[in-house]
Order: structure tokens, then C-alpha cells, then sequence
């Protein structure tokens, strides 16, 4: 079996993580995870809640900027930057682009919530703006649904519209990597299988980080998972070897069995 744990080579790491160990205050909400996500793979996170997975992306994305009392240590390279050393956090965040649990519409139309990015990057023509908004709609499984009302307010779409308007506006930054933290948490089922056939097809263009409690979410998804337990990166591996038998800690098993968690 190859070692899903094992660092890939620089060039084959879209990100690379060493020795990353995130604080709040005196609490240790992650230790010394080191680990890469390759190239055009989905990478999935598991593991119960207050186990590290969400201070991970927010440290991807340089979220602590903005977090009273976050404190970071090691190093993240993003495509062979070295994160904590890049001054314009735009120009990262344009990159990388973040999906939340719950949707966060803003007070705009569903044209405008899409067209937002490429507009503060300069994009003003509207026929090009037409194209971009429809593209990342269409990316997004939701253009057949909102292309008679693009100027409804986003707001008033259904939940899972709404989930699907989040994806679309981040996929308008033309992100290289695309972070998502539980982003079925307040989805319908058949909403949520029509986001995962998308993330399937995305995987192609862009690198996918997923922090899922669904352990078969990860399965369907994911091509290598992480289990991060108490703020330890525990296992790292081939996704489907959770469910076969194949991974090296008890912990892991345990935790994708269902016998704590």
C-alpha cells in the first residue's frame, strides 16, 4: 500500500504543511500537523468536533489575521509561497477560495453576489461579466434554477440555493484552492448530492479541501483523508482504507465504525 502519510515531492504539493501548531490564547487547538494535499485532489478532514479541523482552514487561508487571540506556528506553502510571508492577503484570498457551513448570502442580487470578485478585480464590461456569472452558475448546479431571477436578491433563495450561490461566488474568484467546511451542515440530502457531483467535476480545475463530520461524505468525495482527534493529525491515508481494514491507528477505525465521536 503507498504511504498516503508520507510528504509528497515540492512540486507535486499544492500545499505543504509543516509542523503547524495553532493557539488560542493558552489552548492548543492543533499540534505539530505535518502533512501535504496534492494537485487536483479532493482531501478530506475528519473528525469530531474541537478537534483542530476548522483552525486548520482558517490558518490556510490566514484567517488568524482577523481572529482576536489566534497565534500560529510553522510553516504553510501554497504553492511554493510560503503563506505568512505574503503581504497582500488579497491576492491569497483571491487563490483560495472558503465555503462556510452555513450560507453567507450577502445583500445583493444573485448577479451581484457572483459578479462581486471579478468586479473588484477590474472586470467591467458587462458582457464579460455575463459570461463569468453564468459559467460559475452553471459550475455551481444552479443556473437553471436562478436564470430568470438574477436580480432577486440572493437572500431569498431557498437554503440550498443559497449554499450552491456560496460556491458560485467563490468559484468567481477563479480560485486555485477551494477550502469547505461542512458546507451539507444545512442542506437538504438531494441537495447535497447534487453539490458533490460538482465538487467531483471541480477537482479537475481545482484542488479541494474538505472538513466533513459525514465520514461517508468523505468516502464519496475524498481521495485521501485526514483524522484529526483532540488537536492531533492522528492518520492520514487512501480514503477508502477507513472503511477496509487498512488504516494504522485503532483510533481511526473506531472513529469511522461509529464507536466514539
Amino acid at each position: 500500500m503507498v504511504d498516503a502519510t508520507a510528504p509528497t515531492a515540492a512540486a507535486e504539493a499544492k500545499v505543504a504543511v509543516r509542523d503547524l501548531t495553532i493557539r488560542y490564547g493558552d489552548h492548543v487547538a492543533l499540534k505539530d500537523v505535518t502533512l501535504d494535499i496534492r494537485e487536483n485532489e479532493i482531501f478530506g478532514i475528519i473528525g469530531p468536533a474541537n478537534s483542530g479541523k476548522t483552525s486548520f482552514l482558517r490558518a490556510l487561508n490566514r484567517m488568524d489575521t482577523f481572529t482576536p487571540g489566534m497565534h500560529v506556528e510553522g510553516e504553510i506553502r501554497f504553492a511554493g509561497h510560503d503563506i505568512r510571508k505574503i503581504n497582500n492577503l488579497y491576492a491569497l484570498r483571491k487563490r483560495i477560495g472558503v465555503v462556510f457551513p452555513l450560507p453567507v448570502g450577502l445583500p445583493l442580487s444573485v448577479y451581484d453576489n457572483v459578479a462581486l470578485s471579478p468586479r473588484l478585480s477590474g472586470v467591467k464590461k458587462r458582457a464579460d461579466l455575463d459570461v463569468i456569472v453564468e459559467r460559475c452558475l452553471r459550475r455551481a448546479a444552479l443556473w437553471d434554477e436562478v436564470k430568470d431571477r438574477l436580480k432577486s436578491l440572493g437572500s431569498l433563495l431557498s437554503g440550498g440555493q443559497q449554499q450552491r450561490l456560496t460556491i458560485a461566488r467563490a468559484l468567481s474568484q477563479e480560485p486555485d484552492l477551494l477550502l469547505l467546511d461542512e458546507f451539507s451542515i444545512a442542506v437538504d440530502p438531494v441537495t447535497t448530492m447534487r453539490i458533490e457531483d460538482v465538487l467531483k467535476e471541480l477537482k479537475e480545475e481545482v484542488t479541494i479541501v474538505l472538513v466533513t463530520n459525514l465520514v461517508q461524505q468523505a468516502r464519496r468525495l475524498a481521495d485521501r483523508t485526514a483524522f484529526f482527534l483532540t488537536g492531533e493529525c492522528v492518520e492520514i491515508a487512501e480514503t477508502e482504507a477507513y472503511f477496509d481494514g487498512r488504516v494504522k491507528d485503532t483510533r481511526s477505525s473506531d472513529y469511522v465504525e461509529g464507536r466514539f465521536g
